[in-house]
């Protein structure tokens, strides 16, 4: 098992930038495959990106490919989400998850780990 404690969401206006960092702690971190997940309000939880193990393969789903970056430092047991170009759309509570997986998987039932999650708000 891996705890996961997300920090740097906020308030940001229409184009704006924001970088959401996931610390964990427990088992050995590149065990794990990891992925931000986000839930907005009235609707269901979606898959947003994920990076494997030693960050050699990324997954984006469609809407954010060219404005998000998922990163890992192995070192620092740590995953970040860079957001550019954000819009109202992006607004949601970001989550942190883990999976034992070998593969990047965009299906929540694969990440057995989550954290807490971190609220990002775009205004327009």
């Amino acid at each position: 098992q891996v705890q996961l404690v997300e920090s740097g969401g906020g308030l940001v206006q229409y184009g704006g930038s924001l970088k959401l960092s996931c610390a964990a702690s427990g088992r050995t971190f590149t065990s794990y495959v990891m992925a931000w997940f986000r839930q907005a309000p009235g609707k269901e939880r979606e898959f947003v990106a994920g990076i494997s193990r030693f960050g050699g393969t990324t997954k984006y789903t469609d809407s954010v490919k060219g404005r998000f970056t998922i990163s890992r430092d192995n070192a620092k047991n740590t995953v970040s989400l860079q957001m550019n170009r954000l819009t109202p759309e992006d607004t949601a509570v970001y989550y942190c998850a883990a999976s034992t997986r070998i593969v990047v998987t965009s299906s929540e039932s694969n990440y057995g780990d989550w954290g807490q999650g971190t609220q990002a708000t775009v205004s327009s």
